[in-house]
């Protein structure tokens, strides 16, 4: 159920809303919006009647929600979510750009590759220090020595820390060190660690599982705010299908397809959605040209000797001219934007 606080409700009439939520057994999720506040309620295994807040002071309305999601829907808050990162956003009217290497190697690599990062403009850095990989022979990341070196990139170049968490053990490490934690395609449906993750008030960067569907993506992030954690970043990372010309298929019809039916930000992943160079930065420009909040992507001195994923990884330099050609993209967009509320608002005069 979705209870709907009138425009002049007071900060008392959502508490007693809350409490009576409470008071029946079932947890509360107060969304504040431009316009009003919305209530979600989860924790109920049937219907609840909306007689016990009907006549409650300043509400307009309950509703019953019958879709799967409650807490990433637009019912609940029609205004787009903008994720506060550290000092930064997502979601907001700046582009956002996460760059850096697939996994930390050592301190040399990782500030170099944070000297372009902050040359470009971007505001976050990402670099992995737990690496899930397909042969346990693999690189598998430095830990937490890798995750002292990303806080060591903050500290000198005041860019926020983006970094992948693959169990609980490893939450609690990225709380510590970083900005924002990165669950996994391979974790997506890893449910205990989505409810563990979403006990933390750090912001939560969730990249879409390796063959799932739209519904499964956003329940998945519906797990992480039940547990009242609501600073969710979605992410679009490609899937595995029939094709063999690219690592995997980058899908980018979920793009407007999340933001018709959800209010949180989504980026995308082109580096490891193509897993090739050469695909990088074409897919990065189609990924903002259709609306993408943010891109996110791989970064390496000499990616010839990564010791993950160095076919993916651009050079510093490419990367620049990625950076360069993306905002440009990006600032058009949003002059086209401009322009056409400007000529809708004078079309509405006139009528």
């Amino acid at each position: 159920m979705l209870i709907v606080m009138k425009a002049g409700a007071t900060q008392k009439d959502v508490e007693r809303v809350i409490e009576t939520i409470e008071s029946l057994g079932f947890r509360p999720h107060s969304m504040p919006g431009a316009g009003r506040t919305a209530i979600g309620i989860t924790g109920n295994q049937g219907s609840v009647d909306p007689a016990h807040f009907e006549n409650l002071p300043s509400v307009a309305d309950a509703i019953r929600v019958t879709k799967p999601y409650k807490l990433i829907s637009k019912d609940l808050r029609p205004e787009k979510s903008i994720v506060k990162v550290g000092n930064a956003t997502i979601g907001g009217a700046e582009l956002a750009i996460i760059a850096g290497p697939c996994a930390v190697e050592n301190a040399e690599q990782v500030f170099s590759v944070a000297k372009a990062v902050s040359k470009s403009g971007a505001k976050f850095f990402r670099g992995g220090a737990f690496k899930p990989r397909t042969s346990p022979y693999a690189f598998q990341g430095m830990g937490e020595d890798g995750l002292k070196i990303l806080a060591d990139v903050r500290e000198q170049f005041g860019l926020n820390i983006v970094t992948e968490a693959m169990d609980e053990a490893g939450v609690d490490l990225v709380e510590k060190y970083g900005d924002c934690i990165q669950i996994g395609a391979r974790n997506m449906q890893n449910f205990s660690l989505l409810k563990y993750v979403g006990q933390t008030r750090k912001p939560v960067l969730l990249k879409r599982g390796l063959s799932a569907t739209l519904d499964e993506f956003l329940l998945a992030a519906e797990y992480i705010m039940a547990e009242g954690n609501y600073e969710v970043i979605l992410c679009e990372r490609g899937i595995r299908t029939f094709a063999a010309h690219a690592r995997n298929t980058m899908d980018l019809s979920i793009v407007p397809a999340v933001q018709r039916m959800s209010h949180l930000p989504i980026i995308v992943d082109p580096s490891h959605g193509t897993g090739r160079n050469y695909m990088v930065k074409p897919m990065a420009r189609a990924g903002v040209a259709v609306g993408a909040d943010g891109l996110i992507i791989e970064v390496h001195p000499q990616p010839e000797e990564a010791l993950c994923d160095g076919a993916q990884a651009l050079t510093p330099i490419q990367y620049l001219e990625l950076v360069r050609q993306v905002t440009a993209i990006y600032e058009a967009l949003s002059l086209a934007e401009e322009n056409q509320i400007e000529f809708n608002t004078k079309e509405a005069i006139v009528a």
